[in-house]
């Protein structure tokens, strides 16, 4: 089973969500926080596997929240997915950065909101599809300046491929496309770039692809 805590001030937010996942036969809600810290309290006593977090909430906000889950190595396995309003909110690049695996929109259809919660289970992707690119362009044109590459060098000519493109928001089925090999040697490709650089999971990478110059901002297509 998938074990899911559910953040939100508002708790017609956390009856819809908890109602759709509940339905699902391998995911089970074990959790509601209405504010930051009882999302840290919880996460830290129940230890979910995703914690669906809403940015904007009273006492501790999300990004904060994210933060103190993130930077506890006791909570190393947890993985927060940010919940947004707006598909453009500001605050959604630097959540990312703090160590969240992802972000969705609050009206994003039923079955992403499923598929994304075992997606980032499994560290394949980057979530809500239909935004991601624009987000990411977005936020990445409001970053610093390319830093410098640190480890990239470690990395093999294919291993900064995949990187480059794993940071314009293709899928591990999209790489092995435009790679011509298969999804799994994709998928073993950005799991050792991602061992190789300390990065947490696929978001991270995405934003140390933009933050090290490799992929700049424009490349979308």
């Amino acid at each position: 089973m998938i074990r899911v805590l559910l953040a939100d001030d508002q708790s017609l937010v956390r009856a819809g969500f908890r109602a759709l996942l509940d339905a699902q036969p391998d995911i089970e809600v074990v959790a509601e926080a209405s504010d930051g810290e009882d999302a840290v309290r919880a996460v830290r006593e129940l230890r979910p596997d995703v914690v669906l977090m809403d940015i904007r909430m009273p006492v501790l906000d999300g990004l904060a929240a994210t933060r103190r889950i993130t930077g506890d190595e006791e909570l190393g396995e947890v993985r927060v997915v940010m919940l947004t309003t707006f598909e453009l909110d500001e605050y959604v690049f630097e959540a990312i950065r703090s160590g969240a695996s992802g972000f969705l929109v609050k009206d994003t259809e039923p079955e992403e909101l499923v598929r994304a919660v075992r997606a980032v289970v499994a560290g394949d992707a980057l979530l809500s599809p239909g935004v991601t690119r624009r987000l990411i362009a977005e936020f990445a044109a409001r970053s610093k300046e390319p830093a410098a590459t640190g480890g990239l060098g470690e990395l093999t000519e294919r291993e900064r491929e995949v990187m480059a493109l794993v940071g314009i928001g293709l899928s591990n089925d999209e790489i092995a496309r435009r790679l011509v090999v298969s999804p799994l040697t994709a998928k073993t490709h950005v799991s050792r770039t991602m061992v190789k650089l300390g990065v947490r999971d696929r978001a991270q990478l995405v934003v140390l692809a933009y933050e090290s110059g490799l992929v700049r901002p424009g490349w979308l297509g």
